[in-house]
């Protein structure tokens, strides 16, 4: 699962290394960004036990949106939000036993380094508010009812970004967050869901 993902990365890359003799300019107290781009969320292999059994939730991806405003220069408060996610999960030998959304909110302070004129890495810490729904079953677990308990957990944010003007910019980042979910079938609860997903994002970024 979270092997998949380097394309991204590799893409902000390329791009950084065009972009020689772009002027550096620092992010200053009172600037906002905006950031319009994809995350792919990878949940870890082996996501716990569910009514004895293995589980498996798969990977998806959405257009994410990002917000941060620099409380001091380099330091900035950041909000992130998406569209629904949603993931089938699989319970072994049974294959696939039904589906979920979720929307993973995230809060975070973080600090960007004046690396180079063209890259600025960042580094961030904050939490995730993880909320679950649409929960469908099928298969083995046809006409029962699946339901998925919110989860709150740390999350780690590193990632760099490219300048391509003044103001804009191109961004690869990778999250980790901590989600682990009490999964309840009928009401009587079968096990815990742990799916402590790698987050990988490329985006662009704006600064007003």
């Amino acid at each position: 699962m979270t092997t998949k993902i380097i394309a991204p990365a590799a893409l902000a890359a390329a791009i950084a290394a065009a972009l020689a003799g772009v002027p550096a300019q620092a992010q200053q107290a009172g600037d906002f960004t905006l950031g319009l781009g994809l995350g792919y969320v990878a949940p870890k292999d082996g996501n716990g036990t569910l009514a004895g059994l293995s589980a498996d939730v798969d990977d998806d991806i959405r257009p994410t949106i990002t917000f941060e405003y620099f409380i001091r220069d380099n330091l900035g408060i950041e909000v992130l939000a998406a569209t629904p996610f949603e993931h089938d999960v699989k319970l072994d030998g049974l294959g696939r036993v039904g589906s979920v959304q979720h929307l993973p909110p995230v809060v975070s302070i973080q600090y960007h380094f004046d690396a180079t004129p063209v890259l600025k890495p960042f580094v961030g810490v904050g939490l995730n508010y993880t909320i679950f729904f649409e929960e469908e079953t099928r298969g083995a677990l046809a006409g029962t009812k699946l339901k998925l308990e919110d989860s709150v957990g740390l999350a780690l944010h590193a990632g760099f970004d490219a300048k391509v003007s003044d103001r804009g910019a191109v961004r690869a980042d990778i999250r980790w967050m901590d989600i682990d979910s009490e999964v309840k079938l009928d009401g009587t609860k079968i096990g815990t869901a742990k799916i402590d997903p790698v987050v990988m994002g490329v985006s662009y970024v704006h600064r007003f």
